[in-house]
């Protein structure tokens, strides 16, 4: 398999802090990466690496098939986009996207041409003569990424891409940069904090965590199947159990520390809105608080000293605080060690545990 990007054992320190800790991974030629992590999980030092920005300490860095270590970055064949857009005031939309081509030197008729083609591309062709301050902050954004696309990058690079941008344009922006990087088969990389932004936009998430690469793979396979313990607590809405063997189902397992997410529990009104015959190790819980969350209430319920989240539809029975409900944990993900494994509940595994 041919890749566009290939980083081989990476370490890089700033003082006693290790941004990378021997990292490695691969990209293929025409996906969209996500790089996501916390703040100082190491993201954005890979990206800078990347570009030649920030030169790593050991290890080898690939940019379609070439070593890339002692290249300067406009040597890379890289495009950068910025968060905060990093356009020129002083220039117009077609002197910003220009701006690349006319530095390699390229001939008037082929800036024109390229420049028209980017600008039809990202919505603004009728807004080509006017300045950076007379745009919303979507199409500045734009103007950025054409701008970055102009000299035909092989790859191109996104650092927070829509940090800089309301939500709803954030939204609106995200589809259509998904939409248009497959559309040009670019391969991309785009760094973020946001685990709602890489599941929606990338083919491929790789999560980082102080340095080390936790987790890579697509967005479904990660959120499904968390391999450690950080990526099960990052990835999704989740209550941390200290130990889990307190309840029905789960307590013939030896570990003990362990994860539940709001789609592990059913949570009931009544016995009628369970499942029947009802699982023997249902549990009864106090509504603790209601949330309106859109399309579902979100419901936070305390079940033996634990406070539980779980969501219901609006269609359902209304619980409020201190209501008397019925609960079914599914499955929790339990820790052992740095990894993480499934547990199902026993009324699932075995059909006679019922009442």
């Amino acid at each position: 398999m041919t890749y566009e990007v290939e980083l081989k054992n990476i370490n890089k320190n700033f003082g006693n802090f290790k941004a990378s800790d021997n990292v490695s991974f691969n990209v293929e030629k025409g996906k969209l990466i996500g790089l996501l992590g916390p703040s100082g999980s190491g993201k954005t030092t890979i990206l800078r690496m990347i570009a030649g920005l920030e030169n790593p300490d050991s290890g080898e860095i690939f940019i379609g098939g070439r070593k890339v270590n002692d290249l300067p970055p406009g040597k890379r064949g890289i495009g950068f986009l910025f968060q905060s857009y990093a356009l020129f005031k002083h220039m117009t939309v077609f002197e910003n996207i220009a701006f690349g081509l006319e530095v390699q030197k390229k001939h008037k008729n082929e800036i024109k041409e390229r420049v028209e083609y980017l600008a039809e591309l990202i919505g603004l062709k009728n807004f080509i003569n006017r300045y950076p301050l007379q745009l919303s902050g979507g199409q500045r954004q734009r103007v950025a990424f054409a701008r970055a696309l102009a000299p035909n990058p092989e790859l191109l690079l996104l650092d927070e891409p829509f940090a800089a941008i309301d939500a709803k344009v954030r939204q609106e922006l995200r589809s259509w940069l998904k939409f248009t990087i497959h559309k040009l088969g670019i391969t991309s990389i785009f760094v973020t904090h946001d685990q709602d932004e890489a599941v929606e936009v990338a083919d491929e998430i790789i999560i980082t965590n102080r340095g080390r690469i936790e987790q890579a793979g697509i967005p479904v396979e990660i959120y499904q199947s968390p391999k450690t313990p950080f990526v099960a607590t990052f990835i999704g809405e989740s209550v941390k159990v200290k130990d889990y063997t307190i309840f029905k189902g789960f307590d013939e397992y030896e570990r003990h520390e362990g994860i539940l997410r709001p789609e592990f529990l059913e949570i009931a009104a009544n016995i009628d809105e369970m499942p029947q015959p009802m699982p023997i190790t249902t549990e009864k819980g106090i509504v603790q608080g209601t949330y309106f969350r859109g399309s579902t209430i979100q419901i936070d319920i305390e079940v033996k000293g634990q406070i539980l989240k779980g969501f219901r539809g609006l269609e359902q029975i209304p619980l409020r605080e201190g209501d008397e409900a019925f609960v079914f944990i599914h499955k929790i993900y339990g820790f052992d060690g740095e990894k993480t494994k499934i547990l199902e509940n026993a009324a699932k595994r075995k059909e006679s545990v019922i009442i």
